[in-house]
């Protein structure tokens, strides 16, 4: 394992890779914002190309799908705008559950990513942009490791990608971030994706989310913690 990271990071230390990545998210951002993108990712543009989508979708199912993963794990990755209509459009193109994982595991790859690339490629000019932030999500790592990741990702008090580029900055290992990512997202893609299935009584996007959804995400943010503290007092218990 240690191996692997130091051949990892010499990788990612490379000149020529680091300016190559560099090169491809502005040309990505610049495609986004000269092709004004943002306009195709609302709820109206949704509705209108909804019947095309699922058109394709019933002819080649698996090209789809991985062109809906690319492209959402790509809005992910460089923390564009969009995911949250992408998450309609599964719902109302792929049914509950394959839209439901498939933007799971779009969402969790592009933070897996952002995650990286501020660890190995901006992790200087990060730092020195978060370094108070940095401090206090370490702390929570070290005191409570993916548990407080997992806090933040269902109760996101700290925005998505923000949380991405802290967590690239500490010492937690890609798999724990990745899975725990996955899992914190989980109910709040889920959410998204269950009102894509009626996309006809949606005219925003807040009204995705109800009082009773938000006390409930807040509730299964302190969950973990809860859950963690019951085991220790019982292994105190037992000792």
């Amino acid at each position: 394992m240690p191996h692997t990271l130091t051949m990892t990071r010499d990788l990612f230390a490379s000149k020529a890779l680091r300016w190559a990545i560099v090169i491809a998210v502005a040309l990505l951002v610049a495609a986004y914002v000269l092709t004004d993108a943002r306009k195709y990712l609302t709820i109206e543009s949704v509705r209108d190309v909804q019947s095309w989508f699922m058109g394709e979708y019933e002819q080649s199912p698996l090209f789809v799908s991985c062109c809906f993963f690319a492209l959402f794990t790509a809005l992910a990755a460089v923390s564009m705008p969009g995911a949250a209509v992408l998450m309609l459009v599964a719902g109302s193109s792929f049914g509950m559950f394959w839209g439901t994982l498939i933007s799971t595991l779009a969402s969790a790859t592009g933070a897996t990513i952002a995650m990286l690339a501020t660890r190995f490629l901006f992790r200087d000019w990060m730092k020195a942009r978060y370094a108070t932030q940095m401090r206090e999500v370490d702390r929570g790592i070290e005191r409570n490791g993916a548990y407080y990741v997992f806090s933040l990702r269902v109760a996101p008090v700290i925005p998505y990608f923000i949380l991405n580029w802290l967590v690239g900055l500490t010492t937690m290992r890609v798999w724990p971030f990745f899975w725990v990512s996955f899992v914190g997202m989980l109910p709040g893609t889920a959410v998204y994706v269950n009102a894509g299935n009626e996309l006809s009584k949606v005219n925003s996007l807040s009204d995705v989310f109800s009082l009773p959804i938000a006390l409930s995400f807040v509730a299964l943010a302190v969950a973990p913690f809860l859950l963690k503290f019951i085991i220790e007092k019982f292994n105190a218990y037992k000792a």
